[in-house]
């Protein structure tokens, strides 16, 4: 009897434990932190307030910038729009600051803060422009490999979305996850032409640009799309070759400044300086 009278305790002890132990956590659960209780809710409030003051044309275009950036930093039109507000009063106050401390004349501070609020309203911009562009160089790179792929996946007999899903499964980067957004358009029911379009204004590379209007024309016409694939993807690898050559042509052009700035100088400094050194010792001694 005494066994069982142990085991019955242990279990009571077991469940009341749990019990209080549950009690514990809800009562701390209860308890949220400031930033949850003033700081998130006000600046959810600003941000919803700020967000109808913002005209619709506008957000679309700016959406369609961070599209094109990649989303940095996961941020929607209102976002940008909230950093680029608060950098145009934050910048100003900087200059400000460093003018007063510089002790510098009120036409000086002023032509700081000038400064500041063109900074504030350029620089995001600017950010932006440089994540598009080293978002195109990537998918640039990656569309001769991606381009064959899809060749070799329509001549194994796949259809148009199963070679896609095929390059989407095999390879990573930035066209890769455009294409895979692609098709997920298609499955929530966009068209094949609408979903293709999508990446088109995504992307600012001209090469793949003219592909899709190629597969685009192709589907419209019903003409085969492997040999339309396949005379894009012989296009696309002169093409690479030819940038190739042009990079190697500019770089003599780009390797000349820092010559003629840094290492010409240096040499001249080694080689002729004892020869310069001696010839004035000669002529002082004369």
């Amino acid at each position: 009897m005494s066994k069982k009278k142990n085991l019955v305790q242990d279990r009571l002890d077991f469940f009341l434990l749990n019990e209080q132990g549950n009690k514990d956590e809800i009562v701390e659960e209860k308890q949220p932190s400031f930033f949850n209780r003033f700081i998130q809710p006000l600046f959810v409030d600003f941000r919803k307030s700020f967000k109808k003051r913002m005209p619709g044309e506008k957000e679309a275009k700016i959406d369609l910038k961070l599209q094109m950036a990649g989303n940095p930093f996961g941020m929607t039109a209102v976002d940008f729009r909230l950093v680029q507000t608060v950098a145009i009063f934050i910048l100003p106050l900087i200059f400000f600051g460093y003018g007063a401390l510089l002790n510098a004349g009120s036409g000086v501070v002023v032509v700081f803060v000038l400064f500041g609020i063109l900074m504030g309203f350029f620089v995001p911009h600017f950010y932006l422009k440089q994540k598009t562009k080293a978002r195109s160089r990537l998918a640039l790179r990656e569309f001769p490999d991606i381009l064959d792929l899809l060749t070799v996946s329509l001549e194994a007999g796949l259809g148009f979305d199963g070679a896609v899903t095929k390059v989407v499964a095999k390879k990573d980067g930035v066209l890769s996850r455009e294409f895979h957004r692609c098709l997920e358009e298609i499955r929530l029911g966009k068209t094949r032409r609408e979903a293709l379009s999508g990446i088109r204004e995504r992307l600012e590379v001209d090469e793949i640009r003219a592909f899709i209007s190629s597969v685009l024309q192709a589907e419209k016409l019903g003409i085969g799309l492997v040999q339309v694939l396949r005379v894009l993807s012989n296009e696309v690898r002169e093409q690479r070759k030819q940038r190739a050559e042009e990079t190697a042509m500019k770089a003599p052009i780009k390797m000349l400044f820092p010559l003629v700035l840094f290492i010409f100088p240096s040499l001249f400094i080694v080689l002729l300086g004892p020869a310069v050194i001696q010839f004035i010792e000669t002529f002082k001694n004369g």
